[in-house]
């Protein structure tokens, strides 16, 4: 998952909306959102090349339902080889019997384990984000203040990317609009790219950059490979709704 925009607490009733887009390689299979056969509570894509998955929930935990997104750090220069995938934070997550505080926790524990990643986990009653990168920043690891949109791509928490900041605001304007499942789906597919002034600098060629600044990635081999709209509500089972875009090889 490349970006991820999410309201905590913001809209009554609804403790978590998340949208979010995953770029990937178009040849590395997966396969869509869906029960898994061997924890039948558990609804998210799956990675079939290195395991586990990038966002997805549950429909039971300790506190309820919960829910787990992930997205990497682009840090090429610090990426290992050897480093396990990051895609089992999120399926160890939603099959765990531990609460998230205890998941982060552990995850802190070992922070060098992992190649840089984001990672929003959480579930009615509390909601995180943990960065293994992130040491500086006071959120990290402890529990998100409600009532209050946040975004990721790429970087850490709310990074002023212009593609984060631009579907947080667009995201903010849907919410008080009450608009329908759709125009979050329109949202994401947005392929405008950001002008040079305003691109980050993350270690890759400017070319590439700019191939990766919109909310909606397209190029021939790399891009978004599928939507997400996730509602987890204060009553009642969480929704994950997802649009495939680009095929799943899986």
């Amino acid at each position: 998952m490349c970006l991820i925009v999410f309201a905590w607490h913001v809209v009554p009733g609804v403790p978590v909306i998340a949208v979010a887009n995953r770029d990937e390689f178009y040849d590395r299979p997966a396969t869509p959102a869906a029960p898994w056969p061997e924890h039948p509570h558990v609804i998210a894509g799956r990675d079939l090349q290195g395991g586990g998955s990038w966002m997805g929930v549950s429909l039971r935990g300790p506190n309820g339902p919960r829910f787990a997104a992930l997205t990497n750090i682009r840090a090429p220069a610090e990426r290992r080889e050897d480093a396990p995938t990051r895609g089992a934070l999120v399926a160890d997550f939603l099959t765990a019997e531990i609460g998230a505080a205890d998941y982060v926790a552990a995850l802190a524990a070992r922070p060098d384990d992992y190649n840089g990643y984001n990672l929003v986990l959480g579930d009615r009653e509390s909601l995180y984000w943990y960065s293994n990168r992130g040491h500086a920043d006071p959120r990290n690891g402890q529990p998100l203040e409600p009532g209050r949109i946040y975004g990721i791509s790429n970087s850490l928490l709310d990074a002023p990317w212009p593609k984060v900041l631009r579907t947080k605001a667009q995201f903010a304007s849907l919410l008080c609009q009450g608009a329908p499942e759709d125009a979050y789906f329109e949202m994401l597919a947005d392929t405008t790219r950001a002008p040079d002034l305003r691109l980050p600098e993350t270690g890759v060629p400017i070319e590439v950059e700019r191939m990766l600044s919109p909310v909606c990635i397209e190029s021939e081999s790399y891009g978004t490979r599928t939507s997400t709209v996730v509602k987890l509500y204060r009553e009642g089972e969480p929704e994950l709704h997802e649009r495939v875009l680009q095929p799943q090889n899986g």
